[in-house]
């Protein structure tokens, strides 16, 4: 396939770009930078409403990631650009590709489990209602972004990310130097659900998402069961060998970081990947300790 990749130089982006190539799949990068120069790259400026329609033409399938970072302190400026990033910018590549004479057949629109806010203990399918809270309403207007491409006959897939294990970035990479002195520990009462998937299976998702037909819709993105944030600090000590005695209250964290402690860090989420399941994904990582065990080679 001829696929399309926007946010191909983040975290999972680059990891994808990598599995694509890997399985001889042509891909051309939609990328910000007016200077570049690399094969295959597609000019586009969301701030603009400015995108190389001709650059679109012929691809077979988008996968569309770009977004502003959530991570670092949520002011009125970064929460705006969190929205518009993804908002503006999905509904700008999805209009285009609307408009294309021959539209792909399959768009892959990033989405992400906080679309279904800080939930308890309810388990959650893709069917579940959206929360209420700011990363709720982005997700929901996220989604509907696409509408265009969509009504176009694209068949588009979301697939609601959780929190993505790696060592090269995100939760894990960011609290790995505290757990390797010894200093970690649970977030808030522990209690909360914490919904994750690693990188391997977050690469492998998409790529289950782009072959097969039957997906469209919300996908939800993360490994069934999922643990309490007490249990996952508790083994990923356990798999380091460093103690977790170490808490950061509830009121620490939101002095900390603000409102992302509550939407990222205190909020829980119980999801079940129903689609992925019923559509025969097999993942490679469904367990925490086996998922630390390989990302950290121990």
């Amino acid at each position: 396939m001829d696929v399309l990749v926007s946010g191909s130089s983040g975290l999972i982006g680059s990891a994808l770009v990598s599995a694509l190539g890997h399985e001889g799949h042509q891909v051309r990068r939609l990328i910000r930078s007016s200077g570049s120069s690399s094969e295959g790259a597609v000019r586009w400026d969301p701030s603009s409403g400015m995108i190389d329609t001709a650059g679109l033409e012929g691809v077979d399938a988008v996968v569309h990631l770009a977004g502003e970072n959530i991570v670092g302190r949520w002011t009125a400026a970064k929460k705006a650009r969190i929205r518009d990033s993804r908002v503006e910018g999905t509904r700008l590549l999805s209009g285009a590709l609307a408009n294309l004479s021959t539209p792909p057949k399959v768009m892959v629109c990033a989405s992400a489990t906080g679309y279904y806010g800080d939930r308890g203990n309810e388990l959650l399918t893709e069917e579940s209602a959206p929360g209420n809270n700011f990363l709720a309403g982005v997700c929901q207007e996220w989604e509907a972004a696409a509408d265009s491409a969509r009504e176009a006959g694209v068949r588009v897939v979301h697939p609601r990310f959780g929190i993505v294990l790696s060592t090269e970035g995100g939760a894990l990479a960011t609290t790995l130097p505290i757990f390797k002195l010894g200093g970690g520990g649970r977030i808030g009462s522990g209690r909360q659900y914490w919904s994750w998937i690693a990188l391997d299976d977050v690469v492998g998702a998409v790529l289950h998402a782009l072959s097969t037909d039957s997906l469209s819709g919300p996908v939800n993105v993360t490994v069934p069961d999922p643990p309490t944030n007490i249990e996952y600090t508790k083994t990923l000590g356990r798999v380091l060998g460093r103690p977790t005695v170490f808490p950061l209250p509830a009121p620490a964290a939101r002095l900390a970081l603000g409102e992302v402690a509550d939407e990222l860090l205190l909020a829980s989420q119980r999801i079940e990947p129903a689609k992925l399941k019923e559509t025969g994904y097999d993942f490679r990582y469904p367990e925490l300790e086996g998922a630390f065990r390989h990302l950290l080679g121990r």
